[in-house]
């Protein structure tokens, strides 16, 4: 799993075990919208909640993506995107460079930010022009921050662009599957408009209400999780290229990576192979700490090395 080995956030966790299980919430969640947008500097109008990011890709699509319209993708989009992009009988294209021009039937453009499983993330600058590209296209710009919080990346504040939070993963709480996004009022509204009543639980609504509080937990978590992935990273050159940009996660070169996460499950070590994403030669792994770190590496070990 690419989330903090060093989770749960003790603060957030409080927070949902407290939480009003008893009684329906407002079902505007208006404290909760209040709390993540005064935080984020922008209006409560302008924050849109989830039960899982993969939730608010859905919506997106119904919302922004018509049939034969095309979803581009820089580098493979997280398998959800796509699913929910075929449900609705759109094209998904993939590319590793963004053109300067966008093609008429784009209506959304997803950027991994930084991209999963690669690590790859674009300059704050880059990102700003390739939101201008898509505002002259009247194209969506869906940044996908998942990741985000592990390198430090800000939301970008932009009219086209829609920017997915998922704070479980930085605060090892993906099982509460708290998300969020945050973006023009207009793009809020449909999203709100697709999501049932009462859609956030009381637990999770009671997490992102608290998330603005709860930030010293990564202060202290967050620089172990990046000298466990450096040593990992370190220790896994051994067994072929590595790429890893400071992320919990990075890639490893192994051959068949099939056959590989097979054998290694067989060890009881669960790793990703990275075919879906177009990289079939390519397993995925993810600091969780030196102990199991450290297993991963002998398992490996024993598989290449014999």
């Amino acid at each position: 799993m690419n989330c903090n080995p060093y989770g749960p956030n003790p603060l957030l966790l409080e927070a949902v075990r407290e939480a009003d299980h008893a009684h329906y919430l407002d079902p505007t969640y208006l404290d909760v919208r209040q709390s993540l947008a005064d935080w984020h500097g922008v209006s409560a109008g302008e924050i849109a909640l989830s039960v899982g990011a993969s939730d608010l890709l859905h919506r997106l699509t119904r919302a922004f993506l018509p049939s034969g319209g095309t979803l581009l993708s820089l580098h493979a989009p997280f398998g959800e995107l796509e699913r929910a992009a075929g449900l609705q009988r759109a094209c998904v294209h993939v590319v590793s460079e963004v053109p300067e021009r966008l093609p008429g039937d784009v209506r959304l453009l997803y950027v991994g930010q930084p991209h999963n499983p690669t690590g790859q993330s674009l300059a704050v600058q880059r990102l700003t022009a390739l939101a201008n590209v898509c505002a002259t296209a009247g194209t969506l710009l869906v940044l996908d921050l998942a990741y985000a919080p592990f390198l430090s990346l800000p939301v970008l504040h932009h009219p086209a662009a829609v920017n997915l939070l998922s704070p479980g993963k930085a605060h090892g709480l993906v099982g509460a599957r708290p998300a969020y996004a945050v973006a023009e009022r207009h793009v809020v509204e449909r999203l709100d408009n697709l999501a049932p009543s009462w859609h956030l639980p009381a637990g999770t609504a009671a997490l992102l209400q608290m998330l603005p509080q709860a930030q010293d937990f990564l202060v202290r978590t967050l620089p172990r999780v990046q000298a466990d992935a450096v040593t990992l990273t370190t220790a896994l050159r051994e067994f072929g290229p590595v790429e890893h940009h400071g992320t919990p996660y990075l890639t490893l070169a192994v051959g068949d990576a099939g056959r590989v996460a097979r054998a290694l499950l067989m060890r009881g070590i669960k790793v990703r192979d990275c075919a879906s994403y177009g990289l079939p030669g390519h397993i995925r792994v993810s600091t969780q700490g030196a102990a199991a770190d450290a297993r991963l590496v002998e398992g490996l070990k024993e598989l290449i090395h014999g």
